[in-house]
């Protein structure tokens, strides 16, 4: 079983995690959420079952511009510090691959910090979250977000992130990082092929001995392959969530809280039925 130290506040992920996206941003490819107080859909998601509330202070979807890290400090410290007066237990994700953000964001109480780059964007962002003492989330991306979908190319996907996780484990470990998450970046730098052969393989990055974060929610691989759009990809997300869930993933990245803990219920009553003879 895993477990992660979130600053004193422990973690277990012996059942799958629901992680509640919380959009700050205005230019977000979904933007179910950010007509409504942000405080309001904190709330919704605590009690519909989120574990974590992600908060990220710019946009990482394709073709995005990056914005300095003064900029996106002052985005999210204030939400942060509103989330933590009304739910003082909440832990909070800083979306971030700037190493200035995420030591501003845990100082004013984020617990974990969420990188897309895997410290490939800002080489402090590793010794900074060693410093820190917090859970790291390392995604993979190829390229930057500005440019990862122009033509995104592996010989084979699964074993060319594979690989780079191998690397990045070793160099967390090496830091000092303590608790250690991988997420293979569904949508980030890679081909709607890319995108299911890393979902069909998804159980064999457990045999680098690390939580796997799914990040699929309402994401173009689901909204393309379907021929909809972001706003109408619920059903298509959860179906991909339960596939990753019965791949071995530990966390689930989501826009909606409610349909992934039921989906994390139902496959936990699925596993543990006993078998007929």
């Amino acid at each position: 079983m895993f477990t992660l130290n979130c600053r004193g506040k422990l973690l277990l992920l012996e059942t799958p995690l629901v992680m509640g996206i919380l959009n700050i941003t205005d230019n977000s490819f979904y933007k179910g959420h950010l007509q409504e107080d942000l405080l309001a859909i904190t709330g919704k998601m605590l009690a519909e079952g989120a574990a974590i509330i992600d908060i990220g202070g710019q946009t990482t979807k394709p073709g995005s511009e990056r914005l300095s890290a003064s900029i996106e400090t002052e985005r999210i410290l204030p939400v942060i510090q509103s989330i933590l007066e009304k739910y003082p237990d909440c832990i909070i994700s800083v979306d971030t691959y700037q190493s200035a953000v995420a030591n501003a964001a845990v100082q004013a109480g984020a617990r974990i910090v969420n990188d897309i780059s895997g410290g490939e964007m800002d080489p402090l962002m590793i010794p900074t979250v060693a410093s820190l003492q917090v859970p790291y989330i390392c995604m993979h991306m190829q390229g930057r977000p500005e440019s990862m979908q122009d033509h995104p190319h592996y010989e084979n996907v699964v074993k060319e992130v594979m690989d780079y996780f191998v690397k990045k484990i070793a160099a967390c470990q090496s830091a000092g990082i303590k608790d250690l998450i991988i997420d293979p970046g569904f949508g980030f730098g890679k081909t709607i092929d890319h995108n299911f052969q890393l979902l069909q393989q998804l159980s064999a990055f457990q045999l680098l001995g690390k939580p796997i974060l799914a990040g699929l929610s309402r994401k173009a691989s689901i909204y393309k392959t379907l021929a909809t759009t972001p706003d109408d990809a619920l059903n298509g997300t959860t179906v991909l969530n339960t596939i990753a869930l019965l791949q071995g993933a530990s966390i689930l990245r989501v826009h909606d809280v409610k349909e992934a803990r039921e989906a994390v219920q139902l496959i936990q009553a699925y596993k543990k039925a006993p078998s007929v003879n």
